[in-house]
């Protein structure tokens, strides 16, 4: 099923997804088309098909029209150009964002609150919304935060370290009844980063105006040359943050890859029709395993609501001094691949996200001490049980 392979037990799938055989397959086929999209020679005209057909499919599986979505290197990519891209956008319109108002929830990824922040140096108000301590961006905190000049929210779909399922339609619902009292338009962004692994992406049901996708997150190719799609709602208007040749409706200049579209949208037929199969799979698995780790470490701490988040995701805080980091590297030595939070973050202090969830004073340790183990395909109940066994000896050394 995988094009890579490896001997450790990896639970690291909520940084990088192996390459499905079938998405390798399809981008070294698509790579024997090589010649530019945006020539008018036949080989070109044959890499344009092959770029429009991959963008086509992709859309029906959001549920929107091919021209709505455009091809990045990736989710960051994607997140930059919805945020600063809509900023820009909007300072060209008003000259200023000094009256703007922007809403983005306090557990998202480094790649959306730092375009976040550049908003704020760009002269915009930014408010940022903390989670309930289950970790769920609740509606009526949205609703209650929302100001007249609210022009922008980002939400993330599934969270990248504790799992949790936001409800993004209902937030879409808050938004809609304040555009219609206030008569201003409220983008409504999201970070859709593994969720669609175990949900449907239909963007009209979620009620986003912009959703980000990247490949690397679901099976499909990545790396430096990666792939990845931003979905833009026909009632959003974006600026260009790259500059060059108009690629992707100006938004994404840059010569685009159909080898990498191809292998991108094989990857979401695949993981799309296992959907359904995995997430129950993985849940019981995932539940198993949080019950055992609860029974065997005292007063470990489950972060997130497992009712309510993705079933891949496991997130806990260890009790003791032995931070995250340390524990991380004791289970590597023993063939055991985790993280402690997003790749992106490892290194630092304590978890943003755990630290959100409130509690600390109480257990000072929990933010700091954080583990968090993402399941894949490749996960059995055997690893789960060794992953078990070796977790409950590192606990102890």
């Amino acid at each position: 099923m995988f094009w890579s392979r490896g001997k450790k037990i990896y639970l690291d799938y909520a940084s990088a997804t192996p390459v499905l055989a079938k998405a390798q397959q399809a981008s070294e086929k698509a790579a024997r088309v090589f010649a530019n999209p945006g020539g008018l020679h036949a080989e070109a005209v044959e890499a344009k098909n092959l770029l429009t057909a991959s963008r086509e499919r992709i859309a029906a599986h959001l549920g929107c029209k091919g021209r709505e979505l455009i091809f990045t290197s990736g989710l960051t990519e994607a997140n930059n150009i919805a945020i600063v891209g809509y900023a820009r956008a909007l300072e060209q319109k008003l000259r200023t964002l000094k009256d703007t108002h922007w809403i983005v929830s306090s557990i998202e990824h480094a790649s959306v609150l730092e375009c976040f922040s550049e908003v704020e140096r760009m002269g915009g108000t930014v408010t940022h919304v903390d989670p309930s301590p289950s970790g769920i961006i609740l509606p009526e905190r949205v609703k209650e935060v929302l100001r007249p000049a609210a022009t922008f929210v980002s939400v993330g779909w599934g969270n990248n370290e504790i799992g949790t399922v936001q409800p993004l339609s209902r937030i879409a619902q808050v938004l809609r009844a304040h555009e219609k009292v206030h008569g201003m338009t409220v983008a409504f962004h999201s970070d859709a980063g593994q969720a669609p692994l175990y949900l449907s992406p239909q963007v009209h049901t979620l009620g986003v105006d912009l959703l980000s996708l990247g490949s690397g997150k679901l099976y499909g190719p990545r790396g430096p040359r990666g792939i990845g799609a931003l979905y833009v709602g026909s009632r959003t208007q974006l600026s260009r943050i790259i500059f060059g040749g108009g690629q992707e409706r100006g938004l994404r200049s840059g010569t685009e890859e159909p080898a990498l579209a191809a292998g991108f949208v094989e990857a979401l037929d695949e993981i799309f029709g296992l959907r359904e199969g995995e997430k129950r799979r993985l849940r019981i698995l995932r539940d198993e395993f949080a019950r055992e780790i609860c029974a065997r470490i005292p007063n470990v701490i489950v972060n997130g609501d497992l009712k309510h988040a993705l079933p891949h995701m496991l997130n806990v805080s260890m009790p003791g001094n032995r931070t995250g980091e340390y524990l991380v590297l004791l289970l590597d030595r023993a063939g055991i691949s985790l993280s402690t939070r997003s790749a992106c973050k490892e290194g630092e202090a304590e978890s943003h996200v755990v630290a959100a969830l409130g509690g600390g004073a109480d257990t000072p340790w929990r933010a700091v001490n954080t583990l968090r183990f993402s399941l894949g395909l490749k996960t059995t109940r055997a690893e789960i049980k060794r992953v078990l066994d070796a977790l409950a000896s590192a606990s102890t050394e």
